[in-house]
């Protein structure tokens, strides 16, 4: 029989050809899984869900925007900004959340503020799609309750020319409405808010045209378990929405406050924002002394997200205590 001399080198291309191959497809899987890692460390949550009572909450992100602090909040002592947000690991400038909140009450799909849309930016107007992807649409959506017509908080009702809740009526104190609607008030408004008037006239009047807009007077509920409760100060018809069910209950808080580092221990620290800063001021003041006394659920719509919490009175001034996520019954 004739032997066959088998040598090294015919195998040597082959062999590491085979290497490579197997090379490749491993680092191309290690490759994918640190891409999976990094998505998970760096996708934001889009939605919190909650129950209270009977009732579903659902919170949702609209997105974050980057706010200077300093240059923003008023009736402030000299340096009183840097050394509480240095204080709270954070720097004069933060990312500001704007949250936006479901609830699912007696077969109605309500909605607490509507987001940005375009009007800030890249990094807001996720509302729409964080609801789709909840499971929810934006067209099975009942009702929109508005805190106040700043249009971070009801920019989000149109996208260009459309209506993203065509079903929806659209739920606004009358003095909120009268004050940014009015063609009156319009014409009268000082050239600093003129862009706020542009802004909220352009999201709110085709609702309005359309015979969408419900106003109401404080007193009354709007659907059951639903009662607003007025806060005057950031606009002049600010409001909170008070949810209750089976015992327990939520305050939406809309805009009584920006910055929980900063407000929370000087409840008299104002914003720009605020059309009447010491009114706003004296809301806030009284918000935060029936929360802690009454020990109930608030839900904040700049507060980091899902800016649920609750909050309790110390020397200091007040504490802020966000929903633990492992708390039973809390978070589902």
């Amino acid at each position: 029989m004739k032997k066959i001399k088998l040598r090294f080198s015919h195998f040597l291309p082959k062999l590491m050809l085979s290497l490579f191959v197997v090379i490749g497809l491993a680092l191309s899987d290690v490759s994918s899984a640190v891409a999976q890692d990094t998505a998970r460390v760096f996708v934001q949550p889009g939605s919190y869900h909650m129950k209270l009572g009977d009732i579903e909450i659902i919170a949702f992100s609209d997105g974050s925007v980057p706010q200077e602090l300093e240059k923003l909040l008023t009736n402030t002592q000299p340096g009183e900004v840097k050394r509480l947000t240095e204080q709270n690991f954070q720097s004069p400038v933060v990312e500001a959340s704007v949250n936006a909140y479901l609830l699912k009450i007696n077969g109605k799909l309500i909605l607490v503020d509507a987001g940005t849309a375009e009007l800030y930016g890249p990094s807001l107007g996720y509302l729409p799609a964080n609801m789709i992807r909840a499971g929810y649409r934006p067209e099975q959506i009942d009702a929109v309750l508005v805190t106040h017509i700043h249009t971070d908080h009801t920019g989000g009702l149109m996208a260009g020319d459309k209506m993203v809740f065509p079903n929806a009526d659209i739920y606004v104190s009358r003095t909120e409405a009268d004050f940014w609607l009015s063609d009156e008030r319009y014409a009268r408004a000082p050239a600093r808010l003129k862009p706020y008037y542009d802004q909220a006239r352009l999201k709110m009047l085709p609702y309005l045209k359309a015979g969408k807009v419900k106003t109401y007077e404080y007193g009354k509920e709007l659907f059951p378990g639903i009662l607003p409760v007025a806060s005057p100060g950031h606009t002049p018809g600010h409001s909170f929405y008070q949810v209750t069910s089976k015992g327990e209950k939520i305050m939406f808080w809309g805009d009584i406050m920006h910055s929980a580092a900063v407000q929370f221990v000087d409840p008299a620290v104002t914003i720009v924002y605020d059309v009447d800063p010491a009114a706003a001021a004296q809301s806030r003041k009284k918000a935060y002394e029936d929360a802690a006394k009454g020990r109930y659920w608030i839900a904040a719509d700049h507060i980091s997200f899902p800016g649920i919490g609750h909050i309790s009175k110390t020397a200091q001034g007040y504490r802020w205590f966000p929903i633990n996520y492992t708390t039973s019954g809390a978070g589902q």
